[in-house]
């Protein structure tokens, strides 16, 4: 459950004992676990890094790994192993000509007048590549201007034929009196090698991710160069994962394998050939088009195509090869245009990243492959900013996260921690993406030589104990959105659930065709799946011009879901539906005959509009499992274990700068329940605490509580039977109305707690009114006078800075701290007669609070507001406040070079700092 960290290394550039020291470092942050990964994008002189005596798959790399592996067993962590030299998958034991290697499809062309003859030589590539090539085929098509778009010369498909080559050169008559092309196709490697090499020597080249020859080449490279002996037997005690990161085949041509031609004809029923000219790319982009339609559902068979051989003999084969050694198979499943959505029910840790993702519906299409397949962990690539190195807050990745928790994910990878030292490394160390291109590079390097790294165990529990959290159980998820292209990292939503549904209490994920096949994909009791889905929501294809098309089987399923009871919506002009792709004589009939009887099924509704889906939705009798008092943004996530519910809950959206910005709620929830006679616990992931919550109302819809949440605030509640988490309230009344600031359970009583003093009256859940007296309460007292003692982070060591301050500023505003990064302790004394809360106001970034030298609870530090009333005396007391913050600042001074472009940060306690008082009273 604990989070994990990207742990990059200069190739094997690293000493054993160093491994083991990081290794003890990362246990003793509370770190479950660490990738292991060749980065070295820092280095721009890649002369200083020896591939040959330090590269990946060397006898030195394979004794650091060995090393990692079993300081990580006996400090009860796991590591996780890329599956090739950085990314994507490749091996130094291919060249681009062998069968193994990377293929792509170039094509060349010339035009041919109608009635004239073409000699000459067969068209050479229009995109550059190596030089090494196979003509694959020459054909020809008549040009039709009405099918031509501003990039793509217009075709007719029926023109289309195959022309005789004789050696090299054409001889070809253009029938007619239009205009031809003649177009022929070039199979060749790609070249393609892995991120920021060389990493090998040989140099590594990427694989053929869409056959067999390619993943074998993967597997028998490990097995004969890494999988040591002691590698092996290691891998059992604290192996966890391989993992490939983002699928990003780089290709100026059209992505490619042998197989493809003979693959297509056999899934699709018709030749590639047929199509070839409207799939073709240069340059990324389609060249030549026939008709719309046709255009569209030809590419759409190309991409399917490739997306099943891609998912069949790259990530089930890499899946089953890793459990044959004791491990799963990690990966980020996209990159390409293909079923990802498939591709995480295959997975065992389907992964999004919180750099890429665009919309929170990207990480709900991985959630729906794991969650329909039976999988267990959704992970994240998490905090990778642009341009963010050394300047990174923990409070702005927690602004990121926070929504993702609710979308599925429930395993944190930070990106990440670097290895200590590199040739050529400055101060403060390697680190894996900075300088990048020269200039502030990419994303963190959390570890010791942060300041702020001295909190970190506050941070790495509140992680764990979200995905503690988030693991509990099974998810309960309203509404299944069904995609018939399954891409992600996309951004691109569900019609009316995401803009409109969610805002109001409405889950959903996505599911894809082949989901619909797996043995847990099954209508019981009139809900669908383990996750029990109450409806199915159809709509047009998003990524193939909102078309109503879906194949005949997907139909089919549709129709005997319906028949058993489960609800569904389809949005748009069914009765025209089509099958996805080129289709065969008759498939478009057959399929509009299923959907007709589909739409006449009792628990099936069409609609024209997207307005019209709630009400399509309260027809058939369905409602969310949570709904709001109004519209916000809070963000929800069910899991249900046995009879207890446990709710994620987020005031967030997708990033942290929003537009418009996120701000605080403050409304009515309501939650459903398992067990009717469940009640709510409040579950703190900064503290670990559970308590009893003393105000609420119940019916037969559930429970009813107020939620309030400061933007990317984050709460868990449980709902579960009294005395779950060791309290003693029992079936002692509860409260449901108060005019106090709050009531609370203390020892099982209830107590009011408010900041305005009169009387207060509160209303039980037995139906009995209370009136309490609180007597005079002081007003809040802001502390402004604070002794401040800095250490200050620099390349010669820490220096100490004092100061007497009579206000509160950023360090770079006050006397000698301009420049200064590093962990600041500030000091006052306030005089109380009572209890108070200590609200910090603003800080950056982490920090923790003493009161009379007892440590506190950890803060939360999206609203730093703490209790520190059990802790207060009579009298004089003292509150030391330490803020640690990033290293950018002292950067700018240090390596001007690289972070004086920096805009100086507003580090410390900031403000206003205030004391609340507030008086309590046993009802």
């Amino acid at each position: 459950m604990r989070p994990m960290v990207r742990w990059w290394w200069p190739d094997a550039h690293v000493t054993p004992s160093e491994i083991r020291r990081e290794v003890d470092q990362l246990a003793d942050a509370g770190f479950g676990g660490a990738e292991i990964a060749a980065v070295h994008h820092s280095i721009s002189d890649k002369s200083v890094l020896d591939p040959a005596k330090h590269g990946w798959g060397t006898p030195a790399w394979n004794a650091a790994v060995e090393a990692a592996l079993d300081q990580a067993a006996r400090r009860g962590v796991t590591i996780d192993l890329t599956i090739g030299p950085s990314w994507p998958a490749a091996v130094p034991t291919i060249t681009p000509e062998s069968e193994a290697a990377c293929k792509e499809l170039a094509h060349g062309s010339v035009q041919v007048a109608g009635g004239s003859t073409y000699r000459g030589p067969v068209p050479p590539p229009a995109v550059e590549g190596r030089s090494e090539r196979t003509l694959l085929l020459v054909q020809a098509a008549e040009i039709e201007p009405a099918h031509s778009t501003r990039d793509e010369t217009g075709l007719d498909p029926a023109s289309v034929r195959t022309v005789p080559v004789d050696g090299d050169t054409i001889t070809w008559t253009a029938p007619g009196d239009g205009d031809w092309l003649l177009i022929s196709y070039w199979q060749r490697g790609s070249g393609q090698r892995p991120e920021s090499g060389p990493h090998t020597a040989p140099e590594a080249y990427v694989v053929d991710h869409f056959s067999r020859a390619g993943t074998h080449a993967v597997i028998d490279f490990w097995e004969r160069r890494l999988l040591t002996p002691s590698i092996r037997k290691l891998l059992k005690r604290s192996g966890g994962a391989l993992f490939e990161d983002s699928i990003e085949i780089e290709s100026d041509a059209l992505p490619w394998t042998p197989e493809l031609p003979a693959e297509f004809e056999r899934r699709r029923g018709y030749p590639l050939t047929d199509v070839l000219p409207v799939v073709v790319l240069a340059d990324e982009d389609p060249v030549f088009a026939f008709d719309p339609v046709l255009t569209r559902h030809a590419r759409k068979d190309y991409w399917d195509t490739v997306s099943e051989l891609f998912n069949e003999h790259h990530f089930t084969a890499l899946r089953d090869w890793a459990h044959s050694l004791g491990l799963r198979l990690r990966a980020q499943p996209y990159g390409l245009q293909t079923d990802a959505i498939e591709a995480a029910a295959i997975l065992d840790v389907p992964e999004g990243e919180s750099l890429g993702f665009k919309n929170l519906d990207d990480y709900r299409c991985l959630a729906g492959g794991r969650d329909m397949a039976g999988g267990a962990v959704l992970s994240c690539e998490a905090g990778a900013y642009q341009g963010g190195a050394y300047t990174t807050t923990w409070r702005k990745l927690l602004l990121t996260m926070g929504g993702g928790y609710a979308a599925g994910l429930n395993q944190t990878v930070l990106h990440g921690f670097s290895y200590a030292s590199a040739p050529g490394a400055r101060w403060p160390g390697f680190a894996a993406f900075t300088p990048y291109g020269g200039s502030v590079g990419y994303a963190e390097s959390w570890g010791p030589r942060q300041p702020t790294w001295d909190h970190i165990t506050d941070i790495s529990r509140y992680f764990a104990r979200i995905n503690l959290i988030m693991r509990q159980g099974t998810p309960r998820v309203d509404v299944a959105v069904f995609r018939q292209t399954g891409y992600t990292k996309t951004g691109i939503g569900a019609t009316w659930f995401t803009a409109n549904g969610v805002p109001t209490g409405w889950t959903h994920q996505f599911v894809s065709g082949p989901l619909l096949d797996l043995p847990d994909a099954r209508v019981r009791d009139g809900r669908l799946g383990r996750l029990a889905y109450k409806a199915l929501f159809v709509e047009g294809d998003r990524f193939g011009g909102n078309e109503c098309t879906m194949t005949r089987r997907v139909a089919e399923r549709l129709l005997a879901y319906a028949r058993d009871g489960l609800p569904i919506v389809l949005l748009g002009a069914w009765e025209s539906a089509s099958v996805p792709g080129v289709p065969r004589e008759g498939d478009d009939e057959r399929l509009r005959a299923l959907v007709t009887d589909l739409l006449t099924q009792p628990t099936v509704r069409r609609v024209t509009t997207a307005d019209e889906v709630p009400g399509a939705l309260e027809a058939l009798g369905v409602r969310p499992d949570v709904r709001y008092a109004t519209p916000s943004t809070l963000l929800t996530m069910r899991r249900v274990a046995g009879r207890v519910d446990y709710y994620y809950l987020c005031n967030g959206k997708h990033q942290e700068n929003a537009k418009p910005p996120v701000t605080a709620i403050d409304h009515e929830v309501t939650l459903a329940r398992t067990d009717g006679n469940g009640v709510p616990y409040l579950l703190n992931p900064w503290t670990g605490r559970a308590e009893r919550i003393a105000r609420y109302t119940e019916d037969a819809g559930g429970i009813h509580l107020r939620v309030a949440l400061h933007p990317g605030q984050a709460r868990v509640i449980a709902i579960g039977r009294p005395g779950l988490f060791g309290d003693r309230t029992g079936t002692r009344p509860h409260a449901t109305d108060t005019s106090a600031d709050q009531v609370v359970y203390d020892n099982g009583h209830l107590v009011i707690r408010t900041t305005k003093a009169g009387r207060h009256t509160t209303t039980l859940s037995t139906g009995r009114t209370i009136t309490t007296r609180i007597d005079e309460i002081p007003q809040p007292t802001e502390l402004r006078a604070w002794h401040l003692k800095v250490r200050d982070r620099r390349p010669d060591g820490d220096h100490t800075h004092t100061l007497d301050l009579d206000r509160l500023a950023p360090w770079h505003d006050l006397p000698g701290l301009a420049d200064v990064s590093g962990v600041g302790t500030y000091t006052t004394t306030a005089h109380l007669d009572g209890p108070a809360y200590l609200d910090l106001g603003e800080v950056t970034d982490t920090c923790r609070v003493r009161v009379n030298g007892h440590l506190l609870d950890p803060v939360d530090l999206l609203h730093p507001v703490i209790d520190v009333g059990p802790h207060l005396e009579r009298g004089e007391n003292t509150i030391e406040v330490e803020v640690a913050t990033p290293l950018g600042n002292r950067l700018r001074q240090a390596d001007p070079a690289v972070y004086g472009s920096l805009t100086p940060q507003a580090y410390g306690l900031l403000g206003p700092v205030r004391l609340v008082p507030y008086g309590e009273e046993r009802i």
